[in-house]
């Protein structure tokens, strides 16, 4: 068989001409500074604040009640250190970071002048924002700030009651207008006193109030900056979260920009005391099931009330960042091309004569088969552990009705690695 005419249209006469391979089209680039965010593809996503305390959950105050705001004199985070942070990430093979500036409990991270509701009021009384924006620029790793819309602090936010609101409190003075303002102020802030800003990371505008000048600010500021959707306009990027979100889970390529975002722990984003972890299986498979289909990730963990990451967390980024070396080469730089095969559980990615099969959903038996293609690559390896993977274009029983073989490869290690995810790098002198 000629392995030069793999998947050219004589080479697939079995397939109806609707049914032919087609290129996959990239959701469009930025053409400017914005760039950066399709050379870093995996992020670290770092839900911090006065929750992490208690250690319960982000939405503390919403969903347990507590007497909240008086955690404000607790905050001391002592072993704070953004080197270590950023040497977790790197480890993890992250290359940006997107930290909570302020979340819905309206507690800021930085030195506001619009609240006393911040770091500096406390007995830590330092800038944490401004010693990780530090850090990120000495290291030259992108930095990203994460905003709530909703405040469960500001008396002027509209709480209401609504989905990730709280009730109207005793002393608030609601008025969008006047919240809008205080917003755009930090927002100001943010953009303005912490160096270079490479994303800003909306959440929860329940109000549903549509205003493009504000992401205008940003962008005039910021002109690096990635926006996301989550805000007063459309921004940049989609955002699925936590496997929840859907939407384009069966195409072979999203249709805008996209970063999915997820957390290591199922219960919570910021630090819990007693959480339960995701399996380094499921979290794999859905930084796979993105970063195959040219999407960019951003994995969250909660550092504990004195600026730490647990242990367990950091053993999971570190496992992570063992696979993520041994096969990131599927994904970097590389273009969607799961419309090579009709087998929908894998993913194909493709770089020149060189294809990547990424096993996102578990293979049930030691071999695939890639129908249509019927030529042999010249070698097929596990990048996982290096190992070279034995394959044939043969009929199988189940291909007695064509009467014609598939290309086949064998021996997986399906058993021997049942806690990951498996990828192959395919080989072959040429690829039409």
């Amino acid at each position: 068989m000629n392995r030069r005419a793999f998947l050219s249209t004589a080479a697939l006469p079995f397939l109806p001409q609707a049914a032919r391979p087609q290129a996959l089209a990239l959701v469009p680039r930025f053409g400017d500074g914005r760039d950066w965010w399709f050379r870093k593809r995996f992020g670290m996503f770092l839900h911090w604040g006065l929750y992490s305390i208690h250690g319960f959950q982000e939405q503390e105050q919403w969903r347990a009640r507590a007497e909240y705001v008086k955690l404000q004199q607790q905050w001391n985070p002592v072993r704070f250190d953004p080197d270590a942070w950023l040497d977790l990430a790197r480890d993890a093979g992250m290359e940006y970071v997107c930290l909570t500036t302020k979340h819905h409990d309206g507690f800021c991270l930085w030195n506001t002048k619009q609240t006393a509701y911040d770091t500096m009021n406390t007995p830590y009384g330092r800038d944490i924002l401004k010693l990780l924006a530090d850090a990120c620029h000495r290291r030259s790793v992108p930095l990203c700030l994460y905003y709530s819309v909703v405040d469960w602090h500001e008396p002027t936010y509209p709480n209401q009651g609504r989905s990730h609101e709280l009730q109207a409190q005793p002393g608030d003075t609601p008025d969008l207008a006047r919240y809008l303002e205080f917003l755009i102020a930090q927002v100001r802030e943010l953009c303005t006193n912490y160096g270079e800003i490479s994303g800003f990371w909306w959440d929860m505008n329940v109000t549903g109030h549509r205003d493009p000048t504000i992401n205008a600010m940003i962008r005039r500021l910021q002109p690096n900056a990635v926006i996301n959707n989550r805000g007063f306009d459309d921004g940049d990027f989609g955002t699925p979260e936590r496997d929840n979100d859907a939407s384009g889970e069966e195409r072979f390529v999203f249709l805008r920009r996209t970063e999915a975002c997820q957390s290591v722990g199922a219960e919570s984003w910021g630090y819990r005391r007693d959480e339960d972890y995701y399996s380094d299986r499921h979290l794999l498979r859905s930084i796979a099931n993105y970063r195959a289909r040219d999407a960019n990730y951003l994995l969250n963990v909660g550092p504990m009330p004195d600026g730490s990451i647990a242990s367990q967390p950091t053993a999971i980024l570190r496992r992570i960042g063992k696979w993520y070396a041994a096969v990131r080469e599927a994904f970097d730089d590389a273009v969607p091309a799961s419309k090579l095969t009709v087998n929908r559980n894998v993913l194909l990615t493709r770089k020149g004569s060189t294809l990547y099969l990424v096993f996102h959903r578990d293979s049930v038996t030691e071999a695939v088969k890639l129908k249509p293609l019927a030529t042999l690559p010249r070698r097929a390896t596990l990048l996982n552990d290096g190992r070279e993977l034995p394959c044939t274009v043969s009929m199988l029983p189940s291909d007695h009705t064509e009467q014609r073989g598939y290309l086949t490869i064998h021996r997986l290690p399906v058993n021997e690695m049942a806690n990951t995810v498996l990828v192959v790098k395919l080989e072959f002198d040429h690829l039409a």
